[in-house]
C-alpha cells in the first residue's frame, strides 16, 4: 500500500477521483433526503434548503468531472504526484467549502466564495498545465 508522500501520480489521480466521487454520492444522498424529509418529490417545493441542497450537488456534479479528466491526463502525462495532489487536493476542498457554504443562511457565504475560488483555481492550474504540457514546455 503506498503512502500519500510515495505514491504514483496514477494512485494520486485515483485517490482524489475516489473521494470525489465520494463527495458526489454524500451531496446526492443529502438531497434525496432533504426531498424525502420534505416530501418534494421534483424540484425544489420552493424550499430554500432543498434548493441549496440540489444546486451543491449540481455544482458539484458539473465541475468535477472536468477535474478528474485533468487529474487522469497529468497522470497519463507522468506529472509528478504533488502536482496531481494540489490539483485534486484545491478542487476537493473548493467542492466541500462550496456545498457547506451554500448551507448557509447568510449569502453570499465565506465558504462559497473560497470553495468557487479554489475550484477555479484547481480548473485554471490544471487547464495551463495541460496546455503548456502539450507544446513541450514542461
Amino acid at each position: 500500500m503506498a503512502t500519500f508522500d510515495a505514491m504514483t501520480a496514477l494512485q494520486a489521480a485515483a485517490l482524489w477521483s475516489g473521494l470525489s466521487i465520494l463527495l458526489l454520492v454524500v451531496l446526492s444522498f443529502r438531497t434525496i433526503f432533504t426531498r424525502k424529509r420534505l416530501k418534494v418529490s421534483f424540484g425544489d417545493g420552493g424550499d430554500p434548503q432543498l434548493t441549496a441542497a440540489s444546486r451543491a450537488f449540481g455544482n458539484a456534479a458539473e465541475y468535477i468531472p472536468p477535474c478528474l479528466a485533468i487529474l487522469i491526463l497529468m497522470a497519463l502525462l507522468d506529472f509528478q504526484p504533488v502536482w496531481i495532489h494540489a490539483v485534486g487536493g484545491a478542487m476537493l476542498l473548493g467542492r466541500i467549502l462550496h456545498a457547506w457554504g451554500l448551507s448557509q443562511t447568510k449569502q453570499p457565504s465565506f465558504g462559497r466564495m473560497a470553495g468557487m475560488i479554489l475550484t477555479q483555481a484547481a480548473l485554471i492550474g490544471g487547464a495551463g498545465t495541460l496546455i503548456a504540457c502539450a507544446f513541450g514546455c514542461i
